[in-house]
């Protein structure tokens, strides 16, 4: 929560990517150099976002001269990488900057209830 005795910092930054992608690596590189650049000692994050935009379907992007252009081994990479989240689990695989087990997490002392997707939370009327 909220502490006024901490000291305060807000930053933030746009990390555009050279091509559109789907490739969890280029992303999570991308946000940590963004990170790198903001980061100031002595403060404490308090969250990040990712916001997703100029969304393209596979196939509208016209690939620049002079930029660089997703490599076609990325695709099979994570191809690999999806079918094996698929069948052991999600997180079973992951880029090596993502913890298995961080030492933070979400809060959820104000989470609202999943009335409408899980079943175990719907209201009993007697």
């Amino acid at each position: 929560m909220f502490n006024p005795d901490e000291p305060k910092f807000t930053k933030g930054i746009i990390c555009e990517l050279p091509y559109p992608t789907d490739d969890t690596r280029l992303i999570t590189k991308a946000a940590s150099a963004g990170l790198e650049l903001i980061f100031r000692a002595g403060f404490a994050f308090s969250k990040a976002e990712i916001l997703l935009l100029d969304l393209r379907q596979r196939g509208e992007f016209t690939d620049d001269l002079f930029v660089a252009t997703p490599q076609m081994a990325a695709e099979r990479v994570m191809g690999v990488m999806d079918a094996i989240n698929a069948r052991w689990g999600r997180g079973t695989m992951r880029p090596a900057g993502v913890p298995a087990k961080p030492d933070w997490g979400m809060r959820r002392e104000m989470m609202s209830p999943s009335y409408t997707t899980r079943i175990d939370q719907l209201w009993t009327v007697t």
